[in-house]
């Protein structure tokens, strides 16, 4: 299994049209379950030329790049600055957890700055986000019985209900289990998801439907006593960076 913290993105970034402010592994390496065989997923952000914002032509906000290393499919997605932050800003926690990802491969101090001002986007609102990721993923698994998407539904509920409680971002299973009241044979379902990348669920559905069930209780109790706020209080701050970072390029 290839080494997150191991890869080594020089090549790729110095080859981008445009400047890379960051760029950081998400998905199963940063919710803690990678399989063998998973793929890698690399995200973050570009900078475009002003130019290419205010002329006529449409420029290409969101770019990617698939590539094949070592007999793993490495996954690299960015998105141009100014898209990012409007996403940010949407109360998606997905972003939110590619720019807070420890798993940095590539890091400019823009990068830095745009992850100090992070905590003031967080809303009591993010909740829906992972409500919404859970119920989509509780889908996919009854649809294929698969583990992958089970495990997508405990580590969004588990992560919405710790940022609900705590106004912190925290993507990584493991580190869940000990901080939210989690069923007990969720370290059991991490190990064999290391195994095999699609793998099917050897759960009693029942009693997993019951836990999900629990835990968005608790996401809805988690939402409704947070000390986080109703909209973001950085929307200044990140429209004064977005310009000046643009400009300073």
């Amino acid at each position: 299994m290839i080494d997150a913290l191991d890869i080594d993105l020089t090549p790729v970034v110095a080859e981008q049209p445009d400047p890379v402010l960051f760029a950081t592994v998400s998905g199963a390496h940063l919710y803690g379950f990678p399989s063998r065989d998973s793929d890698v997923d690399l995200r973050g952000v570009h900078l475009l030329p002003a130019a290419d914002l205010v002329g006529l032509r449409e420029p290409a906000e969101t770019r990617s790049r698939m590539w094949d290393r070592d007999g793993v499919e490495m996954d690299l997605v960015t998105h141009d600055l100014r898209k990012f932050v409007r996403l940010m800003l949407r109360r998606n926690g997905y972003v939110l957890e590619q720019l807070l990802s420890p798993l940095v491969v590539h890091t400019t101090d823009a990068h830095q700055e745009l992850a100090a001002l992070a905590p003031g986007v967080l809303t009591g609102h993010h909740a829906h986000h992972y409500r919404g990721f859970a119920t989509t993923q509780w889908r996919l698994f009854e649809k294929t019985g698969e583990l992958k998407p089970l495990l997508y539904v405990f580590r969004v509920l588990l992560t919405g209900v710790h940022l609900m409680r705590s106004g912190e971002v925290q993507a990584h299973l493991p580190t869940l289990l000990g901080e939210v009241d989690a069923p007990a044979y969720l370290p059991e379902l991490i190990a064999a998801k290391a195994e095999q990348e699609h793998g099917g669920a050897e759960v009693d559905h029942a009693r997993v439907e019951l836990d999900i069930e629990r835990l968005h209780v608790v996401l809805d109790e988690a939402q409704e006593g947070s000390a986080l706020p109703d909209a973001p209080t950085v929307y200044d701050a990140l429209h004064d960076f977005v310009v000046r970072i643009r400009l300073e390029r």
